[in-house]
């Protein structure tokens, strides 16, 4: 019998005083999401294989492999967040999952970051802090668009 292995999550969310569209655009070009989260190649195209790259740090080699997945404007954003290169192999395999919904006077913002395996206990624990900034993030550069 197949089991599937247990896998965590790690999720945010946030109710941010903007419209969902400023959300979307900073969720959605490459300049603005390289504000606050990393550097990347990003196009909102469903089968759009990109990267985010940062400093290599603890273990990471500074590059995630990324896929766009799905894309429905204002609301809904999702991606692959892979190890990249000789990491890949035995490295993190997870999805991303941006959720967008309109509340009155702003927007109800929720990062799912969904996969994580026993062995990823590592870049979990430092999802679930890494996150809460890069949404913080988001909310600031969202805010900062006319």
């Amino acid at each position: 019998m197949n089991e599937i292995p247990a896998s965590r999550s790690v999720i945010v969310e946030r109710l941010m005083p903007h419209p969902p569209e400023k959300i979307w655009r900073a969720l959605t070009q490459a300049e603005l999401v390289g504000a606050w989260l990393m550097q990347n190649d990003f196009q909102p195209v469903v089968g759009h294989r990109f990267n985010f790259r940062a400093t290599p740090q603890g273990g990471w080699n500074g590059v995630t492999d990324c896929e766009v997945l799905a894309v429905e404007p204002p609301s809904r954003l999702v991606y692959s967040w892979n190890a990249s290169g000789e990491q890949a192999a035995d490295g993190i395999r997870s999805i991303v999952t941006w959720t967008l919904t309109p509340t009155e006077g702003g927007t109800q913002v929720r990062m799912e970051q969904a996969g994580f395996r026993p062995q990823d206990e590592p870049f979990f624990q430092g999802a679930g802090y890494g996150w809460q900034r890069m949404v913080a993030g988001l909310e600031r550069v969202a805010g900062e668009l006319p």
